[in-house]
């Protein structure tokens, strides 16, 4: 009498297990991806991150043989798109396109963040270095070199604004940086991303903005702003007869580099086969001639790194930008 009911249960077990495989297997990451992968944003379209997230959106579709999806949670210097993707399933299909920024600097600014930007992210890939550039309106501040610059601005202390994309972001910390090693006194004015901060700069409202060599370069071309120097410490290709700030021999600029990189994060707990394929289906796009070509046209510089990399690039990112927030003396919160 007892046979029959063992062998049901015996059934029964073997069925559900035969049930439960697909699951564990899609959850291992061997199927992934089945449905749209969504990225999002941490800045506002016509942004820099927004002009390189568009480049990358459809050659990773492609290889990725799913529909890739943008997503806007702008505001607080990317904090808002942090949040949702740090809370967010952690399956694969919520990534978020971060910043050295998003992902360093706000860690020192914001006390008080509701996630912790290394243990509650995986770093994917990191996709280019940036480089911005001391871009001034020549009408507002009728200078050619960063020495004039910078008598320009001693001679006038708290005369000149400064725009910015945002509190906290990579185009206020650099002039901040700048500013602090330079002994200048400015006044900071954030706006609400690069599209505003750098219409701001074209009316006069700021003299200047330290904003991506992509974003100011049709303006620079329309004669409309100048470049005086890029902030990292090599020459971009993109304006190579626009000098670095180290090559001024100002004193405190020796050395200057403050460049800046975009880069994938998923939430904690993602899959780790997940996030291997993610990171060599970037690696494969950024690999791609055209795709090279744009970005590199624009002044940017691919970055190739295992996730075990980018880790440690994050890590080392956070620590440095803490320390530039100390030395600046700037604080949010």
């Amino acid at each position: 009498m007892k046979k029959p009911s063992l062998v049901r249960r015996a059934l029964a077990i073997t069925l559900a297990a035969a049930a439960l495989a697909p699951a564990v297997q899609a959850q291992s990451g061997a199927d992934w991806p089945q449905h749209p992968v969504t990225i999002v944003m941490t800045f506002p379209p016509g942004s820099g991150v927004d002009i390189v997230g568009r480049l990358i959106q459809e050659p990773l579709a492609k290889v990725l043989g799913q529909t890739v999806i943008i997503d806007y949670k702008v505001g607080a210097a990317g904090n808002i798109a942090s949040d949702y993707v740090a809370h967010a399933k952690p399956d694969g299909y919520t990534l978020e396109f971060g910043t050295a920024a998003t992902h360093g600097v706000n860690a020192a600014l914001y006390k008080r963040l509701p996630f912790d930007v290394e243990a509650d992210f995986v770093p994917v890939s990191p996709i280019n270095d940036v480089s911005n550039v001391l871009t001034v309106n020549p009408d507002v501040m009728n200078v050619k070199t960063l020495k004039e610059f910078v008598d320009e601005v001693r001679a006038h202390p708290g005369k000149y604004n400064y725009a910015s994309t945002g509190n906290g972001t990579g185009t206020h910390m650099a002039f901040a940086e700048m500013n602090a090693k330079l002994g200048l006194q400015m006044v900071h004015v954030p706006y609400k991303g690069g599209p505003e901060a750098i219409q701001g700069v074209l009316k006069g409202e700021a003299c200047c903005i330290m904003n991506q060599v992509q974003s100011v370069l049709p303006h620079a071309k329309a004669g409309k702003v100048r470049l005086l120097a890029v902030t990292t410490a090599k020459r971009v290709p993109a304006v190579a007869d626009v000098p670095t700030i180290g090559e001024s021999g100002l004193a405190g600029t020796q050395g200057f580099d403050s460049s800046t990189w975009f880069a994938l994060f998923a939430p904690k707990g993602t899959d780790p086969a997940v996030v291997a394929k993610l990171n060599a289906a970037v690696r494969q796009v950024l690999q791609q001639p055209e795709v090279k070509s744009r970005l590199e046209s624009m002044g940017n510089t691919i970055r190739l790194e295992t996730p075990e990399q980018f880790k440690a690039t994050v890590h080392a990112n956070r620590l440095k930008w803490a320390e530039v927030v100390k030395a600046t003396n700037v604080s949010i919160d």
